[in-house]
């Protein structure tokens, strides 16, 4: 694709945009996988539609209100990356236009009002989880519909486990997980355990920053990724083996620090090594001996959501699956999963109708073969599954965990 980008675009960011532009054939595969635009059917709702958006937005064409509502309608899920057979990085293009097109055309102050809420809520594990425990206390009396996106409080089973192994890893304790889900980490904690791997939290690390930095708050995320950078690092030097992700979105931000601050002197180097240090925690699973656990008896089947951040993000599709059945764990078949559950960060938040329609499209698609449980890698994820199905929906690491 031809580009003529305006002088503005002259800068790291501008210039890898415009590489990614060129990069795109315009063959439109790409639509094929792409959730929005199978339902609308707009050339606008789709990876390449967008693409020219973009285009015309940089080169210093027209923008209108008209041009913000098909890029805010994109989920940013990336199946088109993946089905892409140019290898255009769709993703980082449109987190830099929506960066651009927010200063060019600044939004209502109810809509900058509701992002800026998202972006000083979310992120803070112990506001956000003060909330949510208002939200449990006040849940019987709450409408259905708002009911359904309030999840139930989790009884933890049993204390983070005292034994210090040699093999040791970090785990992101994250913001929403802490209060929402606090059994994700702690069966982490206790299979690996089992492994002979301590797991162990940094308290002073928190949100990945992939909330604001997908929000066009560039850098209020990156300062998110240099605080974890921080945090980490005195157990990097002391050896720690790892930064495990149980949260698949986290982990496809974290696995692009090394890209995101490549530019900053003074973290370039750091972010590179957390990168590459960084795994979902089923890669780490799938190099070990699961027969050392001391697995319960699988009840019923379950269907694996594998969520786009996973398949997409980090380019791991199967590696849920195949720490399951190495497990023994017998699996019921699914369809269509290449297609968002509409979760993808902040969406169901700011999209919600589109976000409910694909919700019941993955629900169909999860419960063809009626499991008896749906397991997923990721928090979002799994509570705005749970919000659509009476099926119980558990990360998958809880099926591992007596």
């Amino acid at each position: 694709m031809k580009t003529q980008l305006d002088v503005a675009h002259h800068t790291p960011e501008g210039r890898e945009a415009e590489a990614i532009l060129r990069s795109c054939v315009h063959c439109g595969f790409c639509t094929a996988t792409c959730p929005t635009y199978q339902e609308l059917h707009d050339e606008r709702d789709g990876p390449r539609g967008r693409i020219y958006l973009i285009k015309q937005l940089l080169e210093g064409g027209e923008v209108t209100e008209n041009t913000r509502v098909h890029l805010d309608r994109c989920l940013q899920c990336r199946s088109c990356e993946t089905t892409c057979p140019s290898g255009v990085e769709y993703g980082r293009l449109l987190d830099y236009g929506r960066a651009v097109l927010e200063k060019q055309l600044p939004r209502t102050r109810e809509d900058q009002f509701k992002r800026w809420a998202i972006r000083k809520i979310l992120p803070y594990a112990s506001l956000f989880g003060s909330l949510l425990k208002a939200g449990q206390l006040f849940r019987p009396l709450l409408p259905e519909v708002i009911k359904r996106k309030v999840p139930e409080k989790q009884n933890i089973s049993s204390p983070w486990p005292s034994n210090s192994h040699r093999r040791k890893m970090v785990v992101l304790t994250g913001c929403a997980q802490p209060s929402a889900t606090p059994q994700t980490n702690l069966s982490a904690a206790r299979v690996l355990d089992k492994l002979g791997i301590s797991l162990v939290e940094v308290p002073k690390a928190g949100c990945c920053g992939a909330v604001s930095y997908h929000l066009s708050a560039r850098e209020e995320g990156l300062d998110f990724a240099r605080r974890n950078i921080d945090a980490w690092w005195p157990a990097v030097e002391a050896g720690a083996e790892a930064i495990v992700m149980t949260a698949s979105g986290c982990g496809s931000m974290v696995k692009e620090y090394g890209h995101l601050l490549k530019h900053d002197r003074d973290y370039s180097n750091k972010a590179e090594k957390i990168s590459d240090i960084t795994c979902d925690l089923s890669e780490i699973l799938l190099d070990e001996d699961l027969s050392r656990l001391a697995l319960p008896v699988a009840e019923g089947r379950v269907a694996v959501h594998c969520p786009c951040s996973l398949q997409h993000g980090q380019k791991l599709p199967a590696s849920v699956e195949a720490v399951l059945e190495k497990a023994g764990i017998p699996l019921a078949k699914t369809t269509d999963s290449h297609f968002c559950c509409g979760s993808a960060g902040t969406y169901s938040l700011l999209q919600p109708a589109m976000s409910k329609q694909l919700l019941s499209n993955k629900i169909r698609a999860l419960t063809m073969e009626d499991p008896d449980v749906i397991a997923t890698a990721n928090i979002g994820c799994q509570l705005h599954l749970a919000s659509g199905t009476e099926t119980p929906v558990r990360h998958w690491i809880e099926l591992l965990d007596k």
